[in-house]
Order: structure tokens, then sequence, then C-alpha cells
């Protein structure tokens, strides 16, 4: 009760407030003047979801997370079973390594990546010209949208792995050892193991890893506002992005709420599955 009070107090004023503007039309003059802005009702809301262009970003914001997220705990979980055959001290340098990359903050670590990707000085695409045959001096990976997604998806998926790696290996340390000797003996392979008995014991744990990447990946926002100069085009805009575009770039105030309303919506439904597999999980245990 103590922490819903706290989340409360910090969260409940600017969502009202936020809710409230989007059914408003706020301009730049009632920014300056403090007056009341005139009600707009649902205008805002038909202009956003009779916009073929918001919806590009919402398909773009689904494809993008859909993607980042299974790549993320396929790789979280092959770093994890890793970790169960190396020896302690190897290990150990993977933890460290794991935490670093993980307390790098976001807009560092999105600094690093635009760096390494730079069509002038990038270390990338000076490997990638090493290759004999391949030309990609002064290459610009964001030319291409796809291959734009692809930069900043690696980073997404870079700066995800450690936490579900390391989420991942405490449940693997917890499949009791008896019956994966028992199927051994009974001659199973490594993948049969793995098949009918680390992920069924796993699968609660890797719904709520995978929820959470879910709900993370979602929201992006730092990622590709450093790639692109906080000026993203229009093919790299997501959700979030697009609604402080709208809002602080083009100064509809009122839209940018509309777009951010219906994200917490989107963002609300992810959180109901969440919290029923914890309720679940409490019910199990």
């Amino acid at each position: 009760m103590p922490a819903l009070v706290l989340l409360a107090g910090l969260l409940a004023y600017p969502l009202g407030r936020m809710v409230v503007l989007s059914f408003q039309d706020m301009q730049l003059r009632h920014l300056f003047s403090g007056s009341t802005p005139p009600w707009a009702g649902l205008d805002n809301y038909t202009e956003i979801l009779t916009d073929g262009e918001f919806w590009a970003v919402v398909r773009r914001t689904a494809v993008f997370t859909v993607v980042s997220v299974a790549v993320s705990v396929v790789l979280g979980l092959a770093v994890a079973l890793l970790m169960l055959r190396v020896s302690r001290a190897v290990r150990l340098a993977m933890v460290i390594s794991m935490l670093f990359v993980w307390a790098i903050p976001q807009l560092v670590s999105a600094q690093i990546f635009k760096w390494m990707v730079d069509a002038d000085f990038g270390i990338v695409n000076h490997v990638i010209d090493q290759i004999p045959g391949v030309d990609f001096a002064n290459h610009s990976w964001f030319a291409d949208p796809t291959q734009g997604w692809i930069v900043i998806t690696t980073l997404v998926v870079w700066a995800g792995v450690p936490f579900l790696a390391i989420t991942l290996h405490a449940g693997l340390t917890q499949v009791p050892r008896e019956l994966l000797e028992a199927a051994t003996v009974d001659g199973a392979s490594g993948w049969q193991a793995l098949r009918s008995i680390t992920l069924p014991i796993l699968k609660p744990l890797v719904v709520i890893v995978t929820t959470l990447s879910v709900i993370w990946n979602f929201g992006l926002f730092t990622q590709v506002w450093v790639v692109r100069d906080s000026k993203p085009e229009q093919d790299y805009q997501t959700l979030a992005t697009y609604a402080f575009t709208q809002a602080f770039g083009r100064n509809n105030y009122s839209l940018g709420a509309a777009i951010s309303v219906i994200t917490v919506l989107l963002m609300l439904g992810v959180m109901a599955f969440y919290i029923r597999q914890m309720f679940r999980i409490g019910d199990v245990d």
C-alpha cells in the first residue's frame, strides 16, 4: 500500500493532466498566456485514429517490438544455457561483463552505436570494407530504413540481453538436476531435455521477462532519438517519438497528449497480462 500511494502521488497528476489535455485544443499562445485551452472533445482522437500516418507508426512500433523481443529472449536463453556449461570463473566474468553493459545509460550506448556506424569514421564500415570485393566506405546505414532499423534493433538487443540472460540463468539453476539426469539415462538428447523438461519448468519466468521486454521496447524513444540526431524521419518514428514530435516539434500539444493516452492504453493491456502471470506464479508458489 505505501508503494501504491507513492506511485499514485507521482503519476496521478501528470497522467490526469495529460488525459484532460487530450480533450482540449492547446496551442502555443495558451502555453505562454496561461489561459485555459478550449474544449475539443473527441476531435483529437478522431484525427489520430483516422490518420494513416499514425497507424503506420503503430505497425512499425509493433513490428520492432516483436522482432527485438524475440531475438533478445532467444539470445538471452542461449547465453543463460551457456553459463551453465562454463567454469565458475568464466561465468563470473560473463556476469560482470553483462552487468557493465546493463549499467550503461541508454543515452551513452546509443551514442556509442551512432559513432560505430558513422558513415565517415565508423569502425563497422571500416571492418566490413576490409572484406575483398566489398565497398563500404562512406556507407550510410540510415539512408535505408531497413538497415537503420537493424542498427537500432541490434542496439536494443545488446542492451537487453544481459537482464534476460542473468534472470533466466537464475531460473535454470532451479531446474531439478535429477530430472535432467533421468532424461539422459532414458536416452533423451540435449534438445529433447531442453524442450520437454527445462522449458516447461522455466515457462513462467520466460513469460514474465518476455512481457517486461515488450513493455520496455514498446516505449522505444532514446535510441531512435539519439541515432537520428533528435530529428527522426517518418520511417524511424515510434509511438513515443511521434507523440513527442507532435507535441513539442509541431506545437500540437493536445494531439501529442492524445497519442500518449492511446499508447498508455495499449501498454495497460500488456501490463494486465504481466500482472495476471505474476498472480498465477504466486498461486503456484
